[in-house]
């Protein structure tokens, strides 16, 4: 019986996926740290998926340098086609001969990283927090990963990976560590490193890290990793709560499929709050705020490794089904250990990120849509809270639509019937309709559901009722702030005793939805009364800068750029930046210039457009 082909359905892929699957890579790597590159191979088990004979292989690459190609041992002629930005130039392997249908091939490549690697952030030792050695990290997602090495370089794509990796410093990767041989010596300088994925992962989860890093237990299959003068803080921030995470998931989904959870703090260049990367998240170190209250980044990663790692959006324009359900399973773990006040509190802040990305975006745009239109961009420049909150939102209405518990019997056959595969919008809506073929109840209320309205319409969906006992306190503190200086109240520091710090965020964000912001005066007082000013949570800092900003006080224009030049992280980067342009655009442009080099890639790229209206180069 023929295997039937269906078109290509990711449009940012440049590569013939639709003829060709990868199902198993060995990545072999040096990490020069001196040259800032990585030297070595990557071997792709190629398998012909079309009942054509396939005579060619393309395979995805961006600024790369490309030695030999071997096709099962034997040399292969190869070419760079034209580049097509942003998607970089289609490597096009010439096969000798043509292969059929379920054939394997073995492509071995010699490639070796270049300064325009876009994948890469390589740290001088100034840049990390014990100034000790150089660092280098990777963050594949959306489409960087071709920066590294030739591949299909597509979320509709799996493969598993090994990973050989040789460095002078220790090294972490998306697999799981091969802890139980002798690390090999090359030489006296460097140690190999190995590293196996047994689980098929697209190449964005692809993840290498290597720097000066020691590992602390977190829990019974959890360590943290980080720079030695860290470890002990960045333990006592996670080991609380990981484990607790980790089960509460696995009785709302199913056990934990990858092995270990573990995590990495990154230097604070890092871009994003985490990254997913399998068996070892990478995360930001703002969420080490000394009072484990920004540990939900950790709940959101942890959640990942059902939502998109084990079920993945088939291409970036059906983002939200990795990062709408993951924030919608993050939310289910929060209410599991914390109370389900508190998912909706969550929701609540979540609800101003969504208002805000489609404020930025304006209200028609067409990346306000939860499936997204993403031929010939890139999906970098769509990137924001939309598909989490807008996805979380849609999530959160069909639960409340057919009921908690008939959703909470949909949510494990979901990740069962999709594990280790990739789906866009379509498929998901046919699965839920299907899945209540027998309960005409609910059925009718799903197919009276407006579907293309939530996957189609920009701008904000209906607001759910949220639960607000929790917001309410700081709802009312807000108002009475509003009400200065006509009003009598005074503020005083057991205004605010006893709230936590995701609850002063709320308070704050209230201050900045103010038609008319408070005065210079006023938010100096409310930083120094409230201790907001040396708050050392940077969710709470960098907004009541964003409040001082808006009022014009000028005392805290030294400390945004001080804050600038210490975190990477774009959620705080780039609204910081835009504020501060508007109330000193020539201390943001300054500021800009002297830590652009700090920033990764692609939050340099991200603030470049935000200040001067480009995409960096």
């Amino acid at each position: 019986m023929a295997t039937v082909i269906h078109p290509a359905r990711d449009p940012n892929t440049l590569s013939n996926y639709n003829n060709w699957v990868s199902t198993h890579i060995v990545a072999n790597f040096d990490i020069i740290f001196e040259q800032k590159k990585l030297v070595g191979n990557v071997i792709h088990k190629l398998k012909s998926v079309t009942d054509a004979e396939s005579t060619e292989i393309l395979l995805d690459t961006s600024h790369v340098d490309i030695g030999d190609v071997q096709v099962n041992g034997q040399s292969s002629p190869w070419e760079l086609l034209p580049p097509l930005e942003p998607y970089g130039a289609a490597l096009r392997i010439k096969l000798n001969q043509g292969v059929g249908l379920n054939e394997m091939v073995e492509v071995n490549i010699s490639v070796k990283t270049t300064e325009r690697c876009t994948a890469l952030q390589w740290l001088t030792p100034a840049q990390t927090s014990n100034k000790k050695h150089p660092y280098m990290f990777s963050q594949c997602q959306a489409i960087h990963a071709r920066s590294i090495f030739p591949c299909q370089d597509t979320p509709d794509v799996k493969s598993t990976i090994d990973f050989n990796i040789t460095s002078s410093l220790p090294v972490i990767a998306s697999g799981l560590p091969v802890r139980d041989t002798t690390k090999a010596t090359l030489d006296t300088e460097k140690v190999l490193y190995k590293f196996h994925q047994k689980l098929p992962i697209p190449s964005y989860l692809f993840a290498l890290a290597s720097g000066d890093i020691s590992e602390a237990a977190i829990g019974p299959r959890s360590v943290v990793a980080t720079s030695p003068d860290k470890l002990n803080e960045c333990q006592w921030e996670l080991e609380a709560d990981t484990e607790k995470f980790i089960h509460a998931i696995e009785g709302i989904v199913y056990p934990y499929a990858w092995g270990e959870y573990n995590v990495l703090i990154l230097p604070p260049s890092f871009p994003y709050g985490g990254m997913e990367n399998p068996i070892f998240t990478f995360a930001t170190p703002s969420i080490i705020s000394k009072d484990r209250e920004n540990v939900d980044v950790i709940a959101h990663e942890l959640a990942h490794s059902w939502s998109g790692n084990l079920v993945t959006n088939a291409s970036w324009e059906h983002f939200w089904l990795n990062e709408g359900w993951t924030t919608y399973l993050e939310r289910r773990i929060l209410a599991a250990v914390h109370g389900e006040a508190y998912r909706h509190f969550s929701a609540i802040i979540g609800w101003k990120a969504l208002a805000d990305s489609v404020e930025h975006f304006g209200h028609d745009h067409p990346f306000t849509k939860l499936v997204t239109d993403l031929k010939g961009k890139d999906p970098d420049d769509a990137f924001s809270s939309i598909p989490y909150e807008k996805g979380f939102n849609f999530l959160f209405h069909l639960e409340t639509l057919i009921g908690k518990d008939k959703f909470d019997q949909f949510i494990p056959h979901y990740f069962t019937k999709f594990k280790g595969k990739s789906l866009d919008s379509y498929e998901f809506k046919a699965t839920i309709i299907d899945f209540f073929q027998s309960d005409p109840e609910a059925l009718k209320l799903l197919n009276g559901l407006d579907w293309d309205a939530w996957l189609y319409a920009p701008g904000l969906p209906p607001k759910p009722n949220f639960d607000t006992s929790l917001v309410d306190v700081v709802y009312e503190l807000s108002r009475k702030w509003q009400s200065l200086p006509e009003s009598t109240f005074e503020p005083h520091p057991s205004d605010v005793q006893g709230l936590t710090a995701n609850q002063i965020v709320v308070f704050l964000e209230q201050v900045l939805l103010f038609e008319r912001p408070i005065t210079a005066e006023l938010s100096r007082l409310m930083g120094e009364v409230y201790g907001l000013a040396k708050s050392e949570n940077i969710e709470v800092a960098n907004l009541y800068f964003q409040v001082g900003l808006r009022a014009g006080d000028v005392t805290v224009h030294g400390p945004t750029a001080d804050l600038l030049s210490r975190i990477g992280r774009m959620k705080f980067v780039r609204p910081l930046y835009r504020n501060l342009q508007k109330a000193n655009r020539s201390l943001a442009v300054e500021t800009f210039e002297i830590n652009k080099e700090f920033y990764h890639p692609i939050c340099r790229a991200m603030v470049e457009k935000d200040l001067f209206g480009k995409k960096g180069e």
